[in-house]
């Protein structure tokens, strides 16, 4: 896996993903999204978008992205993540 050229598409995709609303996000809930994402090499990667509660009490939104390109790197992909709070903040930044 090209870890540069995988790594520029979590990141435009996680940056996608925080332009969303919470409601938006919670859609995504115990649902995992899952999709192909080509790179400008021509590799083809695989991300999963993963959305759970971060707290006890069910308000905050963990959102994880995970890409691999389907060979080895599937055991340790790259990922990002953040936690979207109801009001649309996010948590620890």
């Amino acid at each position: 896996m090209d870890k540069a050229e995988a790594g520029e598409i979590l990141a435009r995709i996680t940056s996608e993903l925080r332009k969303q609303s919470y409601e938006e996000l919670r859609g995504f809930l115990r649902d995992p999204h899952m999709r192909e994402a080509s790179g400008a090499g021509g590799a083809t990667y695989q991300v999963e978008v993963q959305v759970f509660w971060d707290d006890r009490q069910e308000t905050n939104l963990r959102v994880m992205v995970s890409i691999d390109d389907g060979g080895l790197s599937a055991f340790k992909p790259l990922s990002d993540d953040f936690i979207i709070a109801p009001d649309g903040s996010f948590v620890g930044e």
